[in-house]
């Protein structure tokens, strides 16, 4: 596991004034490992979003035939919860992809594209009421997880929340699991939710080749039931169970047709039901 490094905006002294249309400036960078890192940015005080929202980002290229600047946009889910300031992004280094291959290398101070429009299906809206819900994430699919995590009404429309993070090295689980610490001694959660907070949050991390606590594929530790008995919770049901998804796509379609034969339905936000999967990829 590397060593994680946070720069700030404060170490990058003052914040430049956006120029780029729809710019906003980075406040923050973290690099968890050599393939992961998360960035803040300044929130346009125009913006409203429901936790759990994507919306596109990017960076200026100049277009190989045209010579012009153009924006390479890209979806990124918000990390950050919907009363929160600034905007929190999470991301994978992909080193020949487009964006991904520069956007690893901003700083505080410097800006980025965002549109102001965010949209997306993991949402509470999109679902039905129900009694326990689960998070299913695989890799920086716990982005829009982690905004939905810090949000005060997952914990009112629900008695139990369980997160569930596959990731192949433990490396990659830090920023899920710092995250989760923080909830737990989130005071302002607690102080909202009352008395059972913390008994209602459960995190459920696995790897899949570097050796961990527990180890394997999810939608595997489900089919053999060790999920539901390491967490002492009954298999999912329509009547009392929802889900929200986001992953890879292979895990996607995956873990759609196990909730199918859990007999939960896909939702959406003009037809809530048991479960919703996120569509939305980056590079």
């Amino acid at each position: 596991m590397n060593e994680i490094s946070t720069v700030t905006e404060a170490a990058a002294k003052a914040v430049k004034k956006p120029a780029l249309p729809d710019a906003q400036t980075v406040t923050e960078v973290t690099h968890w490992t050599d393939r992961l890192f998360s960035f803040r940015v300044s929130r346009p005080a125009s913006l409203r979003f429901r936790s759990g929202e994507f919306v596109m980002i990017g960076l200026m290229q100049t277009d190989e035939k045209t010579g012009k600047e153009k924006p390479l946009l890209r979806a990124y889910s918000i990390a950050s919860p919907s009363w929160d300031e600034e905007l929190e992004f999470y991301s994978i280094k992909v080193q020949d992809g487009p964006l991904t291959s520069r956007l690893q290398h901003i700083q505080p101070g410097d800006e980025i594209i965002l549109r102001p429009k965010p949209v997306g299906t993991l949402v509470h809206d999109a679902l039905l009421p129900g009694k326990r819900i689960w998070f299913f994430a695989t890799g920086t699919g716990f982005a829009p997880f982690a905004s939905l995590l810090r949000d005060p009404q997952t914990y009112e429309d629900y008695d139990e929340v369980i997160i569930t993070h596959t990731c192949r090295e433990v490396g990659e689980l830090e920023y899920g699991k710092q995250l989760i610490d923080g909830i737990r001694k989130d005071e302002m959660l607690e102080e909202l939710i009352g008395e059972g907070f913390h008994e209602k949050l459960r995190y459920y991390p696995t790897t899949t080749r570097e050796e961990s606590p527990k180890m394997g594929r999810i939608t595997d530790l489900m089919r053999k039931s060790e999920v539901f008995e390491d967490l002492g919770v009954e298999a999912l049901r329509p009547e009392t169970d929802r889900a929200m998804v986001c992953g890879n796509l292979a895990f996607n379609l995956e873990i759609k047709e196990m909730l199918e034969e859990y007999g939960l339905r896909e939702g959406a936000n003009s037809d809530p039901k048991e479960y919703v999967v996120e569509k939305a990829f980056l590079d």
